[in-house]
């Protein structure tokens, strides 16, 4: 009967999405191939077990009962914060920031399984809450402790662009939810006047820095500028079709930094060109339109909910990395989804996906709740 009961849900799996997925990963692996100079060490072999791992879990926590899901939500975010809590204390300092776990296999980055642990909880608080009781204070107050202790947490890692992601996908996650936009607007008025205080008091001296290089490169074009001057030579070199799998010069000549993690969006270009930058892009937006389509076919808020959320962590990666790397936005160090290397960054899409599908393997499933509890978007 359990066994049915699995083949059952996995019958009922959106593949469309687990295919994107595991192709976007694919296509992940042969740039990492072309970044190590055309060699499965040392980037193919450790990031394929991490892929097949990765799938691995994705898989198990589709075929998950909801309940259960809906039921350890708030641990998970519990987990995740202990992770982030535990990173200041036994720590792996890398690049001036302490942001790792050593696990052995891997290390792993817990601010990056906080994203996760914050859409679940999010989505759990207001599957149970009213409409009345989300826009009181203390519905508000604990709305914003869930967003912004963690956020807080992983800025004094430092690691300002995660914790700009966890702000900003919790605000996305409020207002999926149903709070005023009056509110959003309010909250942007003393965002904004409170720069000048971020700048002089908050922000670090290299977090200026980027900044400052982000508005004028060429100011120092062998220092603070140098990755993103390189990262516009590989881009705007590419033409059309690209210079060729490993042909690429500021690739493969060793000019282009980080070109298997941050800028390897810059060497896909470099290659394959303006249309390997297309089918990139078609690829995400292939996977996110068939999970909001999840969204949309749910029977519960707590699902609706999860999946925006993950819709929006996955989008916001792949944008803050594709506008960085053409120096539209500074460089914050944020990977590209399936793409760049690295464990945590990849775990975490995964978890994020096995979220979506097991939303949609349970779509018909109800859950007791408050005022929202029938709610889909």
């Amino acid at each position: 009967m359990i066994i049915h009961s699995f083949f059952q849900r996995v019958r009922r799996m959106p593949w469309l999405i687990v295919l994107t997925a595991l192709a976007l990963s694919a296509l992940g692996l042969v740039l990492l191939y072309g970044a190590a100079g055309g060699s499965m060490d040392p980037y193919v072999n450790k990031q394929l077990l991490r892929l097949i791992m990765a799938t691995g879990i994705m898989l198990v926590i589709a075929v998950l009962p909801l309940k259960f899901i809906y039921d350890y939500a708030y641990a998970f975010f519990g987990l995740a914060t202990l992770l982030v809590v535990a990173v200041s204390v036994a720590g792996v300092t890398g690049m001036g920031a302490k942001r790792w776990i050593n696990l052995g296999v891997f290390l792993l980055q817990p601010s990056e399984l906080m994203k996760v642990g914050l859409v679940l909880a999010l989505a759990r608080f207001y599957h149970r809450s009213t409409p009345i009781f989300m826009h009181t204070l203390k519905g508000l107050s604990i709305a914003l402790s869930l967003i912004f202790l963690p956020a807080l947490l992983v800025l004094l890692q430092p690691d300002l662009g995660t914790a700009l992601i966890l702000v900003t996908l919790g605000a996305i996650m409020l207002f999926t939810a149903g709070i005023s936009w009056k509110l959003f607007t309010g909250a942007g008025f003393i965002a904004l006047i409170s720069l000048p205080v971020a700048w002089f008091f908050v922000l670090h001296d290299y977090q200026k820095q980027r900044v400052l290089t982000f508005l004028q490169p060429e100011n120092d074009p062998m220092g603070a500028g140098y990755h993103i001057i390189q990262s516009k030579i590989a881009i705007g070199s590419a033409g059309f079709w690209g210079k060729g799998f490993l042909q690429g010069s500021q690739g493969q000549l060793l000019f282009l930094p980080e070109k298997h993690t941050d800028f390897i969006f810059s060497l896909l270009t470099e290659d394959f060109g303006i249309a390997g930058a297309i089918a990139l892009i078609f690829g995400y937006l292939l996977l996110l339109g068939a999970s909001l389509r999840v969204a949309f076919r749910v029977h519960n808020t707590f699902s609706s909910l999860v999946v925006v959320g993950i819709v929006a962590m996955i989008f916001l990666h792949a944008f803050i990395n594709i506008a960085m790397v053409m120096g539209l936005l500074p460089v914050v160090g944020v990977p590209l989804p399936f793409i760049s290397y690295g464990g945590s960054s990849l775990l975490t899409v995964f978890i994020g996906l096995g979220f979506v599908l097991n939303a949609h393997t349970n779509r018909e499933v109800l859950l007791r709740g408050a005022g929202l509890a029938g709610r889909t978007f």
